[in-house]
């Protein structure tokens, strides 16, 4: 999570594609890692290159969606899959250790109810998931780039809350997290303008961390700290 987990490009264009909001730092797997990679992505992996995914086909069952992007290395993602099995998860990471990591666990824990892709998250929206298919996308501690020179590089915006909007279904929640105060309020900011989203908050801008969002260890240490998290949860209403 955090400084782990490097989100992708808002960019929607072929153009603009090129420009990468994280950082390709591939790393070496584990032996575990590419175990589980050998092993259980020929069943719970899903690959860009073979196009439209239909989702009950992949899950062997009808189910509400839920798509995460940039899980990291999936602990997380994949303990909200286990506590949650009437729904089907989703995530995409372009970290290959993160993805190995992530079928490791997820073999561990027993959890059937998950699939993965190793691909930038951008193409796989626009390539792979049918509009209005999915019930909740989570963006969690996406790479803040704090310096103003890069704040370009920033996933959430204007771009790419248009395609999570044609993503979602009606109804469907965006819930986004992160340890950036700034962020947070550029969140806000670029959620407030986008057509068709509401803010779900009763109060102020930000919601409590909810249930289904576990706890992760860096975010137990930053509490401990004193160091703040934002959520942001927003429904799409049109």
């Amino acid at each position: 999570m955090t400084e782990e987990h490097k989100s992708e490009a808002p960019e929607g264009d072929k153009r603009m594609r090129k420009i990468r909001s994280y950082v390709k730092r591939e790393g070496r797997m584990t032996k575990g890692q590419a175990r589980a990679m050998e092993e259980y992505f020929p069943t719970m992996g899903l690959k860009h290159e073979d196009g439209a995914v239909d989702l009950d086909q992949a899950f062997g069952r009808s189910a509400p969606v839920v798509l995460e992007i940039g899980f990291g290395m999936g602990k997380s993602l994949v303990e909200m899959a286990a506590a949650e099995p009437d729904k089907n998860f989703v995530g995409i990471e372009v970290h290959g250790p993160g993805v190995g990591a992530c079928l490791l666990y997820a073999e561990e824990l027993g959890v059937t109810n998950l699939r993965v892709f190793e691909h930038d998250a951008v193409e796989v929206l626009a390539d792979c998931i049918a509009d209005q298919s999915l019930d909740r996308v989570q963006l969690y501690f996406p790479d803040p780039w704090h310096k103003k020179r890069h704040h370009k590089r920033r996933i959430v915006k204007e771009e790419f809350v248009a395609e999570i909007r044609n993503k979602l279904k009606l109804g469907g929640l965006f819930h986004m997290a992160t340890d950036w105060e700034h962020y947070a309020e550029h969140m806000v900011a670029e959620m407030n303008e986008a057509p068709g989203f509401v803010n779900t908050a009763s109060e102020g801008d930000f919601v409590p961390r909810p249930d289904f969002r576990p706890l992760t260890k860096f975010e137990a240490r930053g509490h401990r700290l004193g160091h703040g998290v934002w959520d942001l949860i927003y429904k799409r209403e049109s």
